[in-house]
């Protein structure tokens, strides 16, 4: 079995392959203080959930926006497997030609949702990811990666609205059934959820202009399904495609 983990600011998604059957997989939140043999045990402890051990673990590929974690993960899968795990970042056979003026700013795990929507879907191809960031990526007809657009995610916006406001009082991210809210949590939700579903579109309509095309729309991340809902642009839904991703990935690296 492949072991496919993608370390993100706020979220870890760990998901376990069987050739291209992805079976059990569970998210879990992100600790950049967590030692290596904290997250062994942790990570064993999911594995013992599905009736396994790490000795089941033929693999591991990790995609990582967080340096100390991944240097984290690195020392557990050598000491609890033996093997080296597969770190999408330079020397890791992607398949995705990369245009951006610095490929190695780019984050891992947009790279990898390129790859997993490029082999779906085709291009062009932009992928929503509504994670710590709302990440915009887009990919080329001929498969290659443009670039895209970052701004803050939902939970982001709220945590620093509800710092800097004092007397706005924090709220569920539910979409109220309107944009003219008539009371504060209304309004709020209105700004928070409804806002950011109209930024994506505007974003989206945009890249279709600079393209030149309508391209397929993919969202992923953690608030894909609450998201996608309110957004007029977006065709397809898939949690998992970062998992696919990285799985795509590893078997171009053997």
């Amino acid at each position: 079995m492949i072991l496919a983990v993608d370390v993100g600011n706020t979220h870890t998604v760990l998901g376990l392959f069987e050739g291209d059957h992805l079976g059990g997989h569970w998210r879990i939140s992100t600790d950049a203080s967590l030692t290596a043999d904290e997250l062994r045990v942790k990570i064993g402890g999911l594995l013992q959930l599905e009736g396994l051990r790490w000795n089941n673990v033929s693999g591991v590929i990790v995609s990582s926006v967080v340096p100390q974690l991944t240097t984290a993960y690195e020392a557990v899968v050598m000491d609890s497997t033996g093997r080296t795990p597969k770190i999408v970042g330079p020397g890791l056979k992607t398949g995705m030609r990369i245009h951006y003026d610095n490929p190695h700013e780019v984050g891992a795990d947009r790279i990898v949702n390129g790859v997993a929507a490029f082999e779906k879907w085709g291009g062009p191809v932009v992928i929503v990811d509504f994670g710590t960031a709302t990440t915009i990526d887009v990919v080329a007809q001929d498969g290659s990666y443009l670039g895209g657009a970052i701004a803050p995610g939902v939970e982001t916006s709220a945590e620093a609205l509800f710092s800097r406001a004092a007397r706005l009082s924090e709220v569920d991210l539910e979409a109220p059934d309107r944009v003219i809210g008539t009371n504060t949590r209304e309004s709020v939700q209105a700004g928070l959820l409804l806002g950011e579903a109209a930024m994506v579109d505007g974003l989206v309509r945009r890249v279709h202009g600079e393209l030149g095309a309508k391209a397929t729309v993919v969202a992923t991340g953690g608030l894909a399904r609450k998201m996608s809902s309110l957004c007029e642009t977006i065709e397809h839904v898939d949690p998992d495609l970062t998992l696919r991703g990285l799985m795509l990935i590893w078997e171009r690296n053997v």
